[in-house]
């Protein structure tokens, strides 16, 4: 692969390695299946290949289907996997939009309408949600299109998906540019969230994994979930636990 390199042990490491959860030795035979690529190498690389690839650096990812309406043309459904949590009080969430220097409807009915949902995906419906990133003409709504099932909440514009478990309702607030490639972070308030009951805990944990909820890497690969454990919260002086 251009580019690319043995990853050799560097000697500032060495001395760290004996106390490692791996061990030395085992950190040795380890690194000779590892590889090292630099920035000036990216430009190289083919161009589908770097795509592929520097998306799915970042791990494991939230995905998500955002509803919206528009007065004009209807219902719009497109899938998203930068959707983040930016603050429990307020409760605010965030997701990346790509460039607008092209029509995005998802963009256009947020502005004009101020209203949208997520929803988080299901492994019995996957396929459909990444459909919705194909680029269907504007008036086409991705629900029709894929074979999904909008829903509406009293007093609510934004139509949720029917087959989502977790729904959250959001109010726009605000973009913020991003000018190193001219995305934008999309800002919002929770308005309401719709959920299964069942899978709350009592100190207001949801248990996703129980929601069956669907994770991605890269762009275009899917995956279920299996939890290890939940962890109380890290003190230096106090010893860590199960709960």
């Amino acid at each position: 692969m251009i580019g690319m390199g043995v990853y050799l042990i560097h000697e500032k490491t060495k001395p760290f390695l004996e106390n490692s959860v791996l061990g030395f030795n085992n950190y040795v035979k380890y690194s000779h299946y590892m590889k090292k690529i630099k920035k000036a190498a990216f430009a190289d690389l083919d161009k589908r290949f770097r795509t592929y690839f520097i998306n799915s650096l970042s791990g494991f990812k939230s995905v998500n289907l955002i509803g919206t309406k528009s007065e004009k043309t209807g219902l719009n459904l497109s899938i998203v996997s930068s959707v983040i949590h930016l603050g429990a009080n307020p409760a605010l969430m965030g997701f990346i939009m790509r460039p607008v220097s092209v029509p995005r409807h998802t963009y256009e009915n947020i502005i004009k309408t101020g209203s949208y949902t997520f929803n988080h995906i299901l492994p019995k419906f996957y396929k459909q949600a990444h459909q919705t990133s194909a680029r269907y003409p504007e008036g086409i709504s991705e629900f029709d299109a894929v074979g999904l099932t909008p829903e509406f909440s009293e007093d609510f514009h934004a139509p949720y998906v029917l087959e989502s478990r977790i729904k959250i309702g959001m109010n726009f607030l605000e973009e913020v540019p991003i000018k190193l490639n001219d995305t934008i972070l999309m800002i919002g308030e929770i308005a309401e969230v719709i959920y299964p009951e069942d899978c709350q805990l009592e100190d207001g944990f949801l248990d996703l994994g129980k929601a069956e909820t669907v994770t991605c890497s890269g762009l275009d690969g899917y995956h279920t979930t299996g939890k290890l454990e939940r962890l109380s919260y890290a003190k230096p002086d106090r010893p860590m636990e199960e709960i």
